[in-house]
């Protein structure tokens, strides 16, 4: 009753004082993501650069299929069977340390555990570097003959994130070349692979040409001379890097896959891998898509109906990810809209609080 008097003795100007307020904190909370959602989507392309042409041609007709064995001798565990010839809507590969099998064992008990998503099959799997002993390389070999979900690289040089990141396409192009998405992470993220198969099963357009996450915009090379990233102009004489997607999620369409791998061959070494892939994809005439609901290097404060929305959270480990996967599993269901926009303001508030130091 109190409430009501005090609303109904408030003027014109303090009602729109307090809207302002409103408005003004929503802008600051949303504003960035809602102009990026609509700002940094690729606009069509015409492609009318030759060299462009030869790349996805080229990628068009690329067939590793009768070159498997050879391909197979790249990797100490090549996991050929993995996909079957099946056709598989999305594929996870998800970069993680050899030593690190307590992360793997989470991420296998929570998001990474489903293997249907409205009805369209989805397969996760593990793609790992070579270990540093034998008695190491043993427990992945029992790892991977338990679960059956290891890849395994058989090269020194993978401790060079471009070449790893050139063997896992390689491997996607010779033994899953029927997957339609392929979502590319790191061990330390949450997926929330229902609410990214259900955005790719909304999509209006044909999925091709589809570079998916969160976009990078004017980062600039490393042009420090005793950085091991040291990029030089001869190299790469543009001041800016192209757009390109943050490493820790993103997601390739199989056409988009073979464009990247054949462009990866043109591409100079020494910068950071999420731009190299943006650079191979700006050479084979594919521009990123945007989305805010990747979370990117940012790891998102916890609330169950902002992490439903939410396509990943960085820096999580494995204690977390199990506590996270617990409460959500133990409050099921969806969420309205209403305990949507809660929980993203809950979330969004508390992470920029976190990373200001004022929470704790």
């Amino acid at each position: 009753m109190i409430f009501r008097c005090f609303l109904c003795k408030l003027r014109t100007h303090q009602w729109c004082f307090l809207l302002f307020n409103v408005l003004l904190f929503h802008a600051l909370l949303f504003g960035a993501d809602f102009v990026e959602e609509y700002l940094l989507q690729p606009t069509p392309v015409v492609y009318t650069d030759g060299a462009v042409v030869r790349v996805r041609e080229k990628a068009r007709k690329l067939d590793l299929s009768a070159a498997k064995e050879n391909v197979s001798k790249a990797y100490h565990i090549s996991n050929a069977e993995a996909c079957r010839n099946s056709d598989i809507f999305l594929l996870t590969l998800v970069f993680s340390s050899a030593a690190n099998l307590t992360q793997r064992e989470v991420i296998r008990k929570t998001w990474a555990n489903s293997v249907v998503i409205q009805g369209f099959p989805v397969k996760t799997l593990f793609f790992l570097g070579p270990t540093q002993t034998s008695d190491a390389q043993e427990d992945i070999m029992r790892e991977s003959e338990h679960y059956g979900d290891i890849i395994q690289a058989d090269k020194s040089t993978l401790q060079d994130p471009k070449e790893r990141t050139v063997l896992a396409l390689r491997w996607v192009i010779a033994f899953c070349p029927l997957s339609r998405f392929i979502l590319l992470t790191k061990e330390s993220v949450f997926v929330n692979l229902p609410a990214i198969g259900s955005y790719l099963l909304g999509l209006h357009r044909h999925p091709e040409d589809l570079y998916l996450g969160r976009v990078i915009q004017k980062d600039s090379p490393d042009r420090n001379p005793n950085s091991p990233g040291f990029l030089p102009p001869t190299l790469y004489p543009n001041k800016f890097l192209p757009e390109y997607c943050d490493g820790t999620a993103y997601v390739l369409s199989q056409d988009v896959v073979r464009k990247v791998y054949v462009a990866s061959a043109a591409v100079p070494g020494p910068v950071p891998i999420d731009a190299f892939v943006g650079l191979c994809a700006q050479k084979s005439g594919v521009a990123p898509t945007h989305s805010a609901r990747f979370s990117g290097e940012k790891h998102v404060y916890y609330n169950a109906c902002c992490y439903r929305y939410l396509f990943s959270s960085a820096g999580m480990g494995s204690h977390e990810l199990e506590k996270v996967w617990k409460d959500l599993e133990q409050k099921g269901g969806q969420c309205s809209l209403l305990k949507t926009y809660y929980g993203l303001v809950n979330c969004k508030v508390h992470t920029y609080l976190d990373k200001l130091g004022l929470f704790n």
